[in-house]
């Protein structure tokens, strides 16, 4: 059965795009999207991913925001923070808000997919 992935992105060409390199591996099936963190939450309680792929800055709600309560109702589900935004201190804070990985959108899309694998590797 493949793991199932929840996308929060409030671009919808950026979804797609995510959609389609998570979807071409067959252990993996991208479950829902979401456009900003309330959304998010919401889909997340009904859909019970076993890992969210969150952005940053979206409206309504970001991605901190929807990380510290993502992570206060679903701790086992981990986090990964996918944005353009970099800096020490926003790492601290995402990280302390119970996020597990941040990768960079300048990344090329092969980081974001080792960071998602290494988090979905069961613990022996």
């Amino acid at each position: 059965m493949p793991m199932r992935l929840l996308i929060v992105d409030d671009s919808p060409a950026l979804r797609k795009a995510l959609r389609a390199t998570l979807d071409s591996h067959d252990d993996w099936q991208v479950c829902g999207e979401a456009s900003n963190g309330r959304e998010g939450i919401e889909k997340a309680q009904q859909l019970k991913p076993d890992l969210i792929v969150l952005d940053l800055a979206m409206p309504v709600m970001n991605g901190l925001e929807a990380a510290h309560e993502l992570t206060r109702l679903l701790p086992s589900v981990p986090l990964v923070m996918y944005t353009s935004y970099e800096t020490t201190h926003l790492k601290r804070e995402v990280l302390s808000a119970g996020v597990r990985a941040i990768v960079s959108k300048h990344e090329p899309a092969e980081v974001l997919v080792s960071s998602i694998h290494a988090l979905l590797i069961p613990v022996s």
